[in-house]
């Protein structure tokens, strides 16, 4: 009796009319023990126990009391039981339960036909094990050949005694190996209240991507008003899919969002199209739109093509739309292709990189293209060989910009050593970069440019370690100094534009990364002495329960490139920390001290309390004295916290503390139990709006409503929900500290 493939179909059919929404993480405790197979028992072998048997010449035999009968992988327990040999059955009757490991059916009596695997249930109850689903059928007929049909059938992932919805149909058909089930006059309950019926409709009952309408998301914002997406999955082929999203916004217009994905032996990836036609709110009613498209192929074993690139239509997109790949915060968005090498020893890259730029902000070079060759082989003696080499040419959309094409190469001779209880690098580089520049009028460039640089760096650090104890816990505590010395020949290169280089900012790390900038327009000279200190404490599984870490340049000589120049003899004091304070507190913090005002430059600074993964309350601060001219000073407070049974609520407030103002609030309450849930989310943020000039408004704010309802076809707890209002919004929640 092959019961475990008959109880699949019953399965699917339950469950499947969600296999396009997301599963929970998790799922509701269900109210049956495990089921743990007999596994003594070979296959088409039944095992009966009973207290009492009848046997008529091994044709015919009755059973009664404490029936137990068993195959490798279901049991039916039951009051009363017959097996007719002549007639191949199976009848169980008075209280008949049904188990295996995917479900439990209680019935008044069971009828299975042992040789074709036919199975018939009377006024049945079932449990689903993992999903939580329950329901009632009048009768369940299950043929292995033919399918499934449930007559007068029920479901629902509510407690018992406590239904707030549940689905009843007159009947449910679904064939053998068939994708899709067949539902007869259906009726949506909420409570014992009607909500909708449907006479016929079909639905999935497979977990394969089926096409089908997902849960809509109902929002309202000062901007777009009253908005409604309805989401609509295209299951076009196993390795092409689409999503259909008409998103209509009362004070905007319809917008059309698409999704297309593909997978194919060579290649993966996914094309997105955002279109509004006409947007009421604007007196042109220019078209509004937004699409990226991203790739990746492999051409044959080390080679691969990559490719992102996204476009919009006005700097506001992103700002009144919102954007699953990009946030209001950013200025550009990437548009690269890249073929790339990857070998042992050797890789190559051929990329073209430009930006679509938001707002008024400076036009970034393109390089078109840009080629990357490296390599790396050992030597004798443990000596390492490296090269690096660069060929690219920068263009800058403002046609009155220099134009360069540069060379760069970077062969090199290192000597590394490692061990438990430290390392030591010595290395030594020549750095040559030749520049053609072009429409260098009235600048200070020269046409040719040729920069020769040498390089040497010699790095050490150990590790050192003790037992201690600290507040009566027996740990283990490190010491890692390590000192670093650099040297960087001089060059004057103020003949050279700066194509693809910005002043990189130091944080502990930073220090020894011996560049102060990115790219290679500008090559900082240095003669320059890096030390640093870090702290741990490890636990009896050699987790860190704490971590400090020190560090400082020590200038020997004064840089004479004019963008690295420096009036002090020392870079500011750079600290990180991170601390777990007991079992339910943590603290991290980056902090860089300049020794000469000894004042703070930069810092980040994040406290928090998790007495669970639900129960949270994080304190944030962070200050930069200085960025592009302006001061940032702003402190904020994010706590997620369970109110009651099933009830949950998030928070958040953050205050810019140098203008005295709050740029962002957010608060969301939630309800959910094992089968609906209901969120509202309500934020105040800045809008940051760009005029027609490309300047940012910093005086406007956004007021939105967010609204989420949904059944839960299958049994889940309060898990994703919460996370997902948690870290919504402008300064959503992130865990900062770094141990563990």
């Amino acid at each position: 009796m092959q019961i475990n493939q008959i109880t699949s179909l019953l399965l699917t059919c339950t469950v499947g009319s969600v296999a396009a929404q997301a599963q929970p993480i998790s799922s509701c405790k269900i109210n049956t023990e495990e089921f743990i197979s007999d596994q003594s028992i070979s296959a088409d072998q039944i095992r009966v126990k009973a207290n009492r048997a009848e046997i008529q010449q091994n044709r015919y035999a009755t059973f009664e009391g404490d029936i137990i009968i068993d195959n490798e992988k279901a049991r039916i327990l039951a009051d009363n039981a017959t097996i007719d040999k002549d007639n191949t059955e199976l009848k169980a009757s008075g209280d008949v339960s049904y188990n295996d490991n995917l479900m439990v059916v209680q019935s008044s009596d069971v009828r299975l036909n042992t040789t074709s695997g036919q199975l018939s249930m009377s006024n049945t109850e079932y449990h689903l094990r993992q999903f939580g689903g329950r329901g009632a059928a009048g009768v369940i007929d299950i043929d292995e050949q033919v399918g499934i049909e449930l007559t007068d059938v029920s479901y629902t992932t509510c407690p018992e005694g406590d239904e707030d919805w549940k689905i009843n149909a007159s009947s449910i058909k679904i064939e053998e190996d068939a994708l899709w089930g067949e539902a007869v006059n259906t009726v949506f309950y909420l409570k014992d209240i009607p909500v909708f019926y449907l006479p016929y409709f079909v639905f999935p009952v497979s977990d394969q991507r089926q096409t089908g309408l997902l849960f809509p998301e109902i929002t309202t914002s000062s901007t777009t008003g009253l908005d409604y997406e309805q989401p609509f999955y295209w299951n076009i082929a196993e390795n092409y899919d689409a999503t259909f999203s008409p998103r209509i916004m009362t004070d905007l217009g319809v917008m059309l969002k698409t999704e297309f994905r593909y997978l194919t032996e060579q290649s993966d990836g996914q094309i997105n199209i955002e279109y509004l036609d006409n947007d009421k709110s604007t007196s042109d009613s220019d078209a509004r739109y937004f699409y990226r498209l991203l790739n990746s192929t492999s051409i044959g074993e080390n080679w691969n093509l990559n490719i992102d690139y996204n476009a919009l239509s006005d700097d506001n997109y992103i700002v009144d739309f919102g954007s699953d790949f990009y946030n209001r915060a950013d200025t550009h968005l990437y548009q690269t292709m890249a073929l790339n090498y990857y070998s042992d020893s050797l890789d190559f890259s051929l990329s073209f990189k430009d930006f679509e730029i938001i707002g008024d902000h400076p036009t970034n070079y393109r390089a078109l293209p840009e080629l990357k060759l490296n390599y790396q082989a050992d030597m004798f003696a443990g000596l390492e060989f490296r090269f690096n080499s660069e060929l690219a040419y920068f263009e800058n959309k403002q046609a009155d910009l220099p134009k360069a094409t540069r060379f760069h190469i970077a062969p090199s001779v290192a000597l590394p050593l490692r061990a438990h209880w430290g390392e030591f690098l010595a290395e030594a580089t020549l750095l040559n970069t030749y520049y053609r520049q072009d429409n260098i009028e009235g600048t200070a460039l020269t046409e040719r440019a040729n920069r020769s640089l040498a390089q040497g760096r010699i790095f050490g650090a150990l590790h050192f370690e003790k037992d201690i104890q600290w507040f009566d816990n027996e740990l283990r505590q490190t010491l890692e100094p390590k000192i670093q010395y650099l040297y960087t020949s001089y060059e004057d290169q103020n003949d050279i534009g700066l194509y693809d280089t910005t002043r990189l900012l130091n944080d502990f790390n930073g220090l020894f990364r011996g560049q102060e900038f990115t790219g290679l327009d500008r090559i900082s000279d240095n003669n320059q002495v890096t030390v640093g200190l870090t702290t741990r404490i490890l636990d009896e599984n050699s987790r860190e329960q704490f971590a400090l870490s020190l560090g400082q340049i020590f200038y020997l000589k004064e840089n004479r490139v004019v963008a690295a120049s420096k009036d002090e003899d020392q870079s500011a004091l750079a600290s990180e920390l991170d601390w777990q304070i007991g079992s339910k507190w943590f603290a991290h913090s980056e902090i860089q001290i300049a020794t000469k005002t000894d004042k703070v430059e930069r810092s980040s600074i994040s406290l928090e309390y998790q007495l669970s993964e639900d129960k949270i309350f994080q304190l944030n601060h962070r200050f930069v004295r200085n960025l592009s001219g302006e001061k940032i000073d702003q402190m904020g407070l994010t706590a997620s916290w369970p109110l009651a049974e099933n009830w949950h609520w998030v928070g958040r407030w953050y205050k810019d503390l140098n203008t005295q103002r709050t740029i962002e609030t957010y608060t969301g309450i939630q309800y959910e139990s094992c089968c609906w849930a209901i969120s509202i989310v309500g934020q105040r943020y800045l809008s940051n709006r760009y005029d027609d000039s490309g300047l940012q408004d910093t005086q406007e704010f956004e007021t939105s409503v967010n609204l989420k309802f949904s059944f839960k076809f299958t049994g889940g707890e309060a898990r994703t929900s919460r996370r997902d209002m948690l870290e919504d919004g402008l300064f959503g929640y992130r865990q900062s500290y770094l141990i563990n």
